[in-house]
């Protein structure tokens, strides 16, 4: 409903879009208890998010020079009984309004925080817990991508063919970057956000089933998504905490969704470009196609991660390369493919760098050396389950040294 006001105001009305259909929904949780649920609740809602937009609109005198056309747009978008707009599909309106709020001229932080809260419906302040920031900085972020739509004047379309593949990469990497904060949280008591895991991946499958958007990226992006979304229920116990992929219980996963996984996985397969989305995905598959962790193939897993370091040489995959080192060629292979990575800056307060180093030097048989890292890990920010699982290890590693 947002995005079908957006495309008849335009981009420059976005805010009021989204405060009209609050409003309209307020109305019918006062009205509807009352006197009655309407024949057609999506109609309803409209009619009254546009007749609240037009009242505000009249006041300016270059909205009133615009309204028959406008009202004429708005009119034609009326849904029909039986129609919705809550469909479980995305609507023409909806593709526009994704690629509005991914334009690359807004910022990474931006475009994110609009993205939850005008296409996925998150207010600021399941944004603000979502992210550990302050209401006021997700309200001053979001501000701040409005007001520069309106400046830049940003269209509200669908790019065309020319620059669709490329302005695509921006709406992926927010779909990307949101599932990621869901799937380990940087901060807070719990270690998984199922609710942006689910959004990102109910977004990514219905872009990859759509024509203009099934690209190979796209079904790439949906493949890892839909591996790692598989093992939510087995990353904590009954009582919260971490378990580690090595000590999941496999027959938690969801079997159907890893089929959904390969699928998309084969249908990425089309394309002749080779993106990061591709061997993540090809990686989540190694671990959800080995019945039991001894039967995972790390040395294919480690080639995958020799691919990826060319496509991504990132500090973060280095480090996770150095896992699969280790996996492969002994925990003092893995060691020194961690001091050749060294402490980058922008893993200086990543509580994996240390822990992983942490975790080699125990299997190395040196749990002193251990212990003083599991230490730094723990001083580095983390969600409260990781804590706890590395106050364990350190324990143990304590232990160990006697």
């Amino acid at each position: 409903m947002v995005a079908a006001l957006t495309h008849s105001f335009g981009p420059a009305h976005l805010a009021l879009a989204e405060e009209v259909v609050q409003e309209a929904l307020i109305e019918a949780l006062r009205r509807w208890p009352f006197h009655g649920t309407p024949q057609n609740p999506a109609a309803w809602l409209f009619s009254v998010a546009r007749n609240r937009a037009l009242d505000r609109l009249r006041r300016d005198t270059t909205f009133r020079d615009k309204e028959p056309e406008i009202r004429r747009a708005l009119m034609a978008q009326v849904p029909e009984p039986g129609e919705t707009y809550f469909p479980g599909e995305i609507s023409d309106d909806q593709l526009r309004l994704i690629f509005l709020c991914c334009h690359p001229d807004l910022s990474r932080n931006g475009r994110v925080a609009l993205t939850l809260k005008t296409v996925l419906g998150f207010s600021v302040g399941e944004i603000s817990r979502a992210f550990l920031a302050r209401e006021s900085t997700i309200a001053q972020r979001l501000v701040r991508a409005q007001r520069r739509i309106r400046e830049r004047r940003i269209p509200l379309e669908v790019p065309g063919p020319g620059e669709l593949t490329e302005r695509l990469e921006g709406v992926l990497e927010v779909l990307y970057l949101v599932f990621n904060e869901g799937y380990s949280r940087h901060q807070g008591g719990d270690l998984v956000r199922a609710d942006l895991c689910s959004e990102a991946l109910r977004l990514t499958v219905h872009l990859a089933g759509l024509p203009l958007t099934q690209r190979p990226a796209v079904h790439a992006l949906a493949a890892l998504l839909c591996f790692q979304a598989s093992r939510l229920s087995a990353r904590v116990d009954a009582t919260g905490n971490l378990v580690p992929l090595a000590d999941q219980d496999r027959t938690l996963w969801d079997w159907e969704m890893i089929r959904g996984a390969f699928h998309h996985l084969e249908c990425a397969s089309d394309g002749d470009r080779l993106t990061t989305y591709h061997v993540e995905a090809a990686i989540a598959a190694q671990h959800a196609g080995a019945s039991k962790v001894g039967h995972t193939d790390w040395a294919g897993i480690l080639d995958l991660y020799d691919q990826l370091i060319t496509l991504n040489p990132s500090p973060v995959v280095a480090l996770n390369r150095a896992v699969a080192v280790a996996r492969v060629h002994g925990a003092a292979a893995g060691l020194a493919a961690l001091e050749e990575l060294g402490e980058p800056a922008p893993l200086k307060e990543y509580h994996l760098l240390p822990a992983t180093r942490a975790a080699l030097l125990v299997q190395a048989g040196r749990p002193e050396e251990a212990a003083g890292w599991f230490q730094r890990a723990l001083a580095c920010p983390c969600s409260e389950p990781e804590r706890r699982y590395l106050m364990k290890r350190l324990a143990a590693a304590r232990c160990a040294h006697g």
